[in-house]
């Protein structure tokens, strides 16, 4: 599987092109289900984090790299917004009743939970999460 790699607007109008792309990429790399789906949950997080965030002035772009790495699936997505380790955020309490929580921070409990290594890097002025996914459905949710 070479990379393949498609670029858009940071706009939330562009959500369902990004995720049919994770999941041609998954299909492709016959990804377990479970694990095709958590790959479409933690970029679909991603994707929204960066299109609400990332660009607070304006505009911006978002690309989404797809690689084989091995046994294991690979998404870079990546903005030129402004620096942010979206990694860098505290757990979520999961603990307390709902209604006690603060809002916000799930979607990077999701991230972490679902994919099998994620890391972030701040490069060439771009925001930079990877996320690997093995083949398997060994640690699956």
């Amino acid at each position: 599987m070479q990379a393949d790699k498609i670029q858009c607007a940071a706009a939330l109008e562009h959500l369902a092109r990004v995720t049919e792309f994770v999941e041609d990429c998954a299909d492709r790399f016959d990804l377990a289900a479970k694990k095709k789906l958590g790959a479409l949950i933690a970029v679909e997080e991603a994707f929204v984090n960066i299109c609400s965030y990332a660009y607070p002035e304006g505009e911006g772009e978002v690309e989404l790299v797809c690689t084989r790495e091995g046994e294991a699936l690979v998404l870079e997505i990546a903005d030129a917004g402004r620096p942010f380790d979206v990694l860098s955020l505290p757990d979520p309490d999961t603990t307390s009743d709902i209604m006690d929580r603060e809002i916000g921070g799930l979607g990077v409990h999701f991230i972490r939970k679902l994919t099998d290594e994620v890391s972030y890097r701040r490069e060439n002025g771009r925001n930079i999460l990877r996320m690997l996914f093995k083949r398997t459905q060994e640690g699956a949710f």
